[in-house]
C-alpha cells in the first residue's frame, strides 16, 4: 500500500502524460496506435496536431469510408468544385427548385385554362426561386 502511494506522489521518473513504455515497445503491443514522432505520446483520434507538444501529425488517416459516402462528403465536394460552403449550399438549393419545378410539371394536370395558368405560376415561382439561389452561388464564390 505505501508502494502504491509512492508512485502517485510522483516520485516516479515518468510523466503523467508519456505512456509508461518506450515508442518502439508501444509500437509493438499496439500497431493500430499512432504515435507523435516528437514526444512518443499517443495521438487523440481525428486529430492533426499532437495534444502534448504541438507536433503536426505525420500523415493522415485514410478515408474508411465506402465509396458513395466519399463522393458524398461535403468537403470533398467543395474542394472538387472549388466553392465555398454558401455557395454549395445555394447550388444545392437551386438544383431543388429547378426539380420542383419539373415535377410539378408532371404532377399536376390542367383541365381548363385557369389550372394551366395556376400550374404555369408555380413552375415560374420555383425556377425563380432557382434563379436567385444560382445568383447567391455566384456571389458566395471564391475568387481567385
Amino acid at each position: 500500500m505505501s508502494d502504491a502511494a509512492h508512485q502517485i506522489n510522483g516520485h516516479t521518473d515518468q510523466e503523467y502524460w508519456r505512456p509508461p513504455t518506450h515508442a518502439t515497445e508501444l509500437q509493438e503491443i499496439r500497431p493500430q496506435t499512432d504515435l507523435c514522432s516528437r514526444c512518443s505520446s499517443e495521438f487523440v483520434v481525428g486529430s492533426r496536431f499532437c495534444h502534448v507538444c504541438g507536433a503536426e501529425r505525420d500523415y493522415q488517416p485514410e478515408y474508411t469510408g465506402n465509396s458513395l459516402t466519399r463522393y458524398l462528403d461535403f468537403r470533398v465536394i467543395t474542394n472538387a468544385l472549388g466553392l465555398t460552403v454558401g455557395s454549395l449550399v445555394a447550388f444545392i438549393i437551386g438544383i431543388a427548385c429547378v426539380l420542383a419545378a419539373v415535377i410539378t410539371g408532371m404532377i399536376y394536370t390542367a383541365s381548363t385554362v385557369l389550372d394551366w395558368q395556376a400550374v404555369q405560376i408555380w413552375r415560374i415561382e420555383w425556377l425563380l426561386a432557382a434563379l436567385v439561389a444560382f445568383t447567391a452561388g455566384i456571389l458566395l464564390k471564391r475568387t481567385a
